[in-house]
């Protein structure tokens, strides 16, 4: 299709939606059929440059406003969004790849619930009062930083978006934001959104591009004392390069190579039907997915015979499909990244015994992308496929003896993310627990998330914490202030 045919997603600077300064567009594709179906622009650090002036200009007012009227904003975009639930679901199947049904069941109540709850949340939000003695006081404020670049990844597009925007717009601050350029649909989806909920110019400006040139500019740009990144550990490192010297405030979401640990005294059906959840859902591309499966001995079979079994019924087809539960990889470039895993196993001695294999579907898909979920044995805990992070419907399997090798294992890696208990003993998910080094720990579940809770990770795995409270005290700075009365 030439490109006078295609839909151009647009920035939205300043209240207004505009094109890149440079005039240039880069290709979206729907990962399903393989197709270019819409064009971004290709900003650079002169739109980067207009949207933090922007957000500048508007701050003063912002960080003025209650709490109670931000809330008011935060909750008519939540509204909208779930009056919009359709058709953003669709959306973010179509450019995403991913199953129409998860979209509708986790993406969008999430995005919404994000806006919601921030709404609520600033209205409770408590700074401290310490009373020396019966003269003297001290109490801290907790005030806006200022203008918060926000940059958000391709695997949960309006969840995670909205997950940044919402407390840095809570807090009173205003934010520049790059969606990621694979993704970019519902971030313009939501940007139209917010103007008809009444959010004033120049709060929230959006611009899309490459990471390299729109991602790059709003961390080096000297007006930006915020960022709040979430993506691969490689970009976070070439992120805070930038960012340090700058003495940056930084929130690094980064990636994860999550254990899911099953003990002899689990619960089989349980850990066995969740356990093909959390490791291909929405086709393996979510950090908490658990890639490295560790079986107590005594159930190791058992558990290998009916994973497989199971694995085997998975359909991988048209997102679109009702009984579709794996949909398209996000794109080319990772499908093949995925595939490139897959043979690196067999050189390292592993067995594909399910998958491994691209997958051709019928009709309008045929060009898609798409990969058979795949299960790994024999590999050693130390070898490549279970050290570094393939994003994607990819596990291993291994057994172990007891809980001393199952940490051994668990902690091997330079990630510490997320990590899944399975055992009715609570006395040891407890200690075993205590001594996993991941930022979030799952007991007989997998993705139960409260909002209020701190999410984040370890080593590799990031900096800072995201989520409740947390998120609140990231995008504000304290200033204490003594009285003597």
């Amino acid at each position: 299709m030439g490109e006078c045919t295609m839909k151009k997603i647009k920035n939205y600077i300043n209240g207004r939606f505009q094109a890149a300064i440079s005039g240039k567009y880069l290709d979206n594709y729907n990962p399903a059929e393989g197709k270019v179906y819409s064009l971004i622009p290709d900003s650079d650090a002169r739109d980067i440059e207009v949207a933090v002036e922007a957000a500048k200009d508007a701050f003063a007012d912002w960080s003025e406003t209650t709490a109670i009227e931000r809330s008011l904003i935060l909750s008519k975009i939540a509204d909208l969004i779930d009056r919009d639930h359709e058709m953003l679901a669709k959306a973010e199947s179509v450019d995403n790849g991913k199953p129409l049904k998860l979209a509708s069941r986790v993406d969008i109540p999430r995005a919404s619930s994000n806006m919601r709850f921030y709404a609520s949340a600033i209205q409770q939000f408590a700074s401290e009062f310490h009373q020396m003695d019966k003269s003297t006081i001290n109490y801290t404020l907790r005030q806006p930083v200022g203008v918060a670049g926000c940059i958000s990844p391709w695997n949960l597009p309006l969840y995670l978006f909205t997950w940044k925007i919402a407390p840095a717009l809570a807090a009173g601050n205003t934010v520049v934001a790059k969606p990621s350029e694979i993704t970019p649909m519902t971030a313009y989806l939501f940007s139209k959104i917010c103007v008809e909920a009444g959010l004033p110019p120049g709060i929230l400006n959006i611009v899309h591009g490459l990471g390299s040139k729109a991602g790059q500019s709003i961390v080096e740009h000297p007006e930006v004392p915020i960022i709040s990144f979430t993506g691969g550990t490689e970009t976070g490192k070439k992120l805070a390069v930038t960012a340090a010297p700058m003495f940056k405030k930084l929130s690094l979401e980064l990636g994860g190579k999550n254990p899911n640990i099953l003990f002899d005294d689990c619960d089989f059906e349980l850990a066995l039907n969740t356990t093909i959840h959390s490791s291909f859902a929405n086709q393996g591309e979510i950090c908490l997915c658990g890639s490295r499966i560790f079986v107590q001995k005594g159930i190791y079979h058992k558990f290998l015979d009916a994973f497989v079994e199971k694995t085997r019924l998975l359909k991988v087809g048209d997102p679109l499909e009702e009984g579709s539960k794996l949909g398209a990889i996000v794109s080319e470039d990772h499908m093949n990244k995925i595939l490139s895993y897959i043979q690196l196993a067999k050189e390292e001695g592993g067995t594909v015994i399910v998958g491994g294999k691209r997958v051709t579907v019928d009709g309008r898909c045929k060009e898609g992308y798409f990969v058979e979920p795949t299960i790994i044995i024999g590999l050693d805990h130390m070898c490549r496929i279970n050290q570094e992070e393939i994003f994607g419907p990819v596990v291993t399997i291994m057994p172990f003896e007891d809980e001393d090798e199952a940490l051994e294992y668990a902690n091997s890696t330079a990630y510490g993310l997320s990590a899944t208990l399975w055992t009715e003993d609570l006395k040891r998910a407890h200690l075993v627990a205590d001594q996993i080094k991941s930022g979030v720990i799952w007991v007989n579940c997998w993705l139960v998330r409260d909002l209020r809770t701190p999410f984040g990770g370890m080593k590799q795995s990031g900096m800072g914490r995201e989520g409740g409270l947390e998120a609140l005290r990231f995008f504000t700075e304290p200033k204490n202030v003594c009285v003597k009365l």
